[in-house]
Formats: structure tokens, C-alpha cells, sequence
């Protein structure tokens, strides 16, 4: 038996003091009115979509010099309206590191357990810079909660591998509570989609600002509960970024057979109530289905092309490390993308029908490329 799900909250129904955060920025950018009027009232209960955006010229710089003016938006085809914009390179971070540790990753995890240490040099740089780790093989692992003290975070990174002690848990199980650190959610061989799932429906959407989960895996899942697409999906519904740190790993390693799922961890798992869990699966776009479904158990998959769909569609992207390209740089590129992210947000030009929508946003100035995520899911 597992512990209770977190509830589900609205997508893009952003708090008052978040919208009137955005809608300050955009009034300090804005030209002044030729002549005084009444100030402008948001109602609490607007809906928002909002866009982490990252822009880099052809040379691969990152741009940080442009305004609302600058982008060209389009929902499903329609023209949309720009009217939140913010550029405040001071917001604090919040992040994910999901660090595959199983056995298609024996060979590096020393690799992996250095790289993660980078991690915490390179992105936690502000007080107010907060990270969880996971580490996901037959089993997603919450190793540390979500916290500002790199010392825990520290101690989380040197478990890494390590085996986890884990009892079973009952229908009186505690609910998720921040800071506890080693919940579990059993699984079979190396459970990807469920840590990606997780981590954006039980960590990330209830945080708000900047958002960032990252992967250090070769991609390949094997055993997962979730599906590609209802990961890809929870971290839409998340306005959470994917990037990437790919580590090729052994082919035709399979180590799903005969693990058993469930279980649960120090403190409660990462489970669902009666052993199963409700909606599992479904199709993108256009929302998930109901019902459990099993992940197919192919002896070849290009876990790089997988990858790449999960940080394309979510607004990241993916690095392959190698010794020319280390994690220490990609940490650094991906530290210097968040701190540089716009977030832009509009009202949907009518209401928006429940499932998938797709997002397109340019630039309009030569030479820029424009990073955000694909669509959003509305309810």
C-alpha cells in the first residue's frame, strides 16, 4: 500500500500575487500613458498560460536584451496577446536532479555521482535556490525532499547507488511531507517515466517561478507505470523544463524481470493507494486516458531520441556528455539559460477546450532562436 496522492491543482490558474508580480514587470517596461486613468484590475481567477523562454543567437549565445514586442505568440493557429513579461534574472530556482542508477549505468555512476556534485556548484548560486534529489532504477527514490541546504543535499548525492532500506507500508500510511526524504515508488528495471512523473506532479506543481528538472540517464526506460507521453505530459501541466545529461549506456541490458512493484520507503512510499493508481497511461496529445499500461520491453531503443522528444517538448534540452563535453559545462549552460529565462504569459483569445494545445512562439529580430515548451493541457 502506498501513501495518498497530493491533490491535483488547476493548470496555469496562477495565484494572485504571482499574476500581480508579471503584471508589474510589464507595466515597468511599458511606455507611460499620455494622460492619468484608472489603474488596471486583474481578476484573481484569470486564466494564464505561462512560458519559461529561453533565446540564443546563431552563435549558440543566450539573449537577454529583448521585449514582450520582440515574440510573435500563436495558440492552435490563433494570434495571442503577450500581456505578462518578466525578465528578473534575481527569481529563485527551483530544481530537480534525477540521477539513473541502474545497472545500464554501473560504469558511470562515479561519473554521475562528480556530476551531480557540479550540479550544486553550478545552479544553486542564490540564498533562496532550492533542490531535491532523485535517483531512479527498479524503484524512484526521493533521496532528499526539496531544500536550500546544500549540506543535505551533499549527503543525498554520496547515497547514489547506495541500496535503500525499505519496509511496507499500510493504508495508514502518512501523507508526502517535504523534507523527509527517501519515499519510494516501486517499479521495474529503470523507472524514467515515473521519476519524471513524480517529480512534476508531486514535487514541481506546487512550486512557483523558475522550474527545472534534470536527467542524468541514457534514456531508456524499462518498467515504468507511467508512459512516455503521461511524463512528458506532468511536466507540461508543471510549467517544469526537462533538460538532459545523456550517458550512453550498456546495450541490451534489460534488469526488468522479477522486480517486484510497490514498496515503500523510510518514511512512506512513492506509491498509490490499493497498489495501483488512478488514470495511468494515455495518449498525446490530448490528455491521458484511464487505465494502467505496460511499457514494452524492446531490446533496442534509442534513448537519446527519447530524450530529445521530452526536452524539445517541455521547453530544455539535451546534453551528451562526453570527455570534450563535460557535465560540469552543461551545468553551466543550463545555469546560465535559467538565469536568463523570460516568462511570458497570456489569456487564451477564447476558452480553451480540455486537452492539448499547441503553443508557437518566435522572434522576431534575424538569427534568434526561441526555446519554450510545445502546448499546454487545459482542464
Amino acid at each position: 500500500m502506498g501513501m495518498r496522492l497530493l491533490p491535483d491543482s488547476k493548470l496555469n490558474l496562477l495565484p494572485a500575487i504571482w499574476i500581480a508580480l508579471l503584471v508589474a514587470a510589464h507595466a515597468q517596461n511599458a511606455k507611460p500613458p499620455s494622460q492619468s486613468g484608472p489603474a488596471a484590475t486583474i481578476p484573481v481567477n484569470v486564466k494564464v498560460v505561462t512560458l519559461p523562454v529561453t533565446v540564443r543567437d546563431k552563435h549558440g549565445a543566450v539573449v537577454s536584451n529583448l521585449t514582450k514586442d520582440d515574440f510573435n505568440l500563436s495558440e492552435d493557429g490563433r494570434p495571442q496577446a503577450i500581456k505578462y513579461f518578466n525578465h528578473d534574472t534575481n527569481l529563485p530556482l527551483n530544481l530537480g536532479l534525477l540521477v539513473d542508477t541502474s545497472m545500464s549505468q554501473r560504469n558511470v555512476i562515479d561519473d554521475e555521482r562528480t556530476a551531480s556534485q557540479h550540479f550544486l556548484d553550478q545552479m544553486l548560486t542564490n540564498a533562496n535556490d532550492r533542490a531535491f534529489v532523485i535517483q531512479f532504477d527498479r524503484e524512484v527514490d526521493l533521496l532528499e525532499d526539496l531544500t536550500s541546504d546544500k549540506g543535505k543535499l551533499r549527503n543525498a548525492i554520496d547515497q547514489l547507488g547506495a541500496p535503500q532500506f525499505q519496509h511496507t507500508t499500510s493504508d495508514n500510511s502518512s501523507d508526502h511531507d517535504q523534507g523527509q526524504g527517501h519515499h519510494r515508488y516501486g517499479g521495474g528495471g529503470t523507472t524514467l517515466y515515473d521519476g519524471i512523473y513524480l517529480a512534476s506532479n508531486e514535487v514541481m506543481k506546487q512550486q512557483k517561478g523558475r522550474k527545472a528538472i534534470v536527467i542524468l540517464t541514457d534514456g531508456v526506460d524499462r518498467g515504468s507505470r507511467e508512459t512516455l507521453n503521461s511524463a512528458i505530459e506532468a511536466a507540461q501541466r508543471a510549467d517544469t523544463v526537462v533538460y538532459a545529461l545523456y550517458y550512453k549506456g550498456e546495450e541490451g541490458h534489460s534488469s526488468s524481470g522479477g522486480y517486484p512493484a510497490g514498496g515503500g520507503g523510510r518514511h512512506g512510499g512513492w506509491g498509490y493507494p490499493g497498489g495501483g493508481y488512478p488514470g495511468g497511461g494515455g495518449g498525446y496529445p490530448g490528455g491521458r486516458g484511464g487505465g494502467q499500461r505496460p511499457q514494452s520491453q524492446e531490446s533496442h531503443v534509442d534513448g537519446k531520441k527519447i530524450l530529445e522528444q521530452i526536452c524539445s517538448q517541455t521547453g530544455g534540452r539535451i546534453f551528451e556528455v562526453t570527455k570534450k563535453e563535460t557535465a560540469e559545462q552543461a551545468f553551466t549552460t543550463i545555469a546560465g539559460e535559467m538565469r536568463s529565462q523570460y516568462l511570458l504569459g497570456y489569456t487564451p483569445d477564447k476558452s480553451s477546450d480540455p486537452g492539448y494545445h499547441k503553443i508557437v512562439l518566435t522572434a522576431n529580430k534575424k538569427d534568434l532562436t526561441v526555446q519554450t515548451r510545445e502546448g499546454y493541457y487545459a482542464d
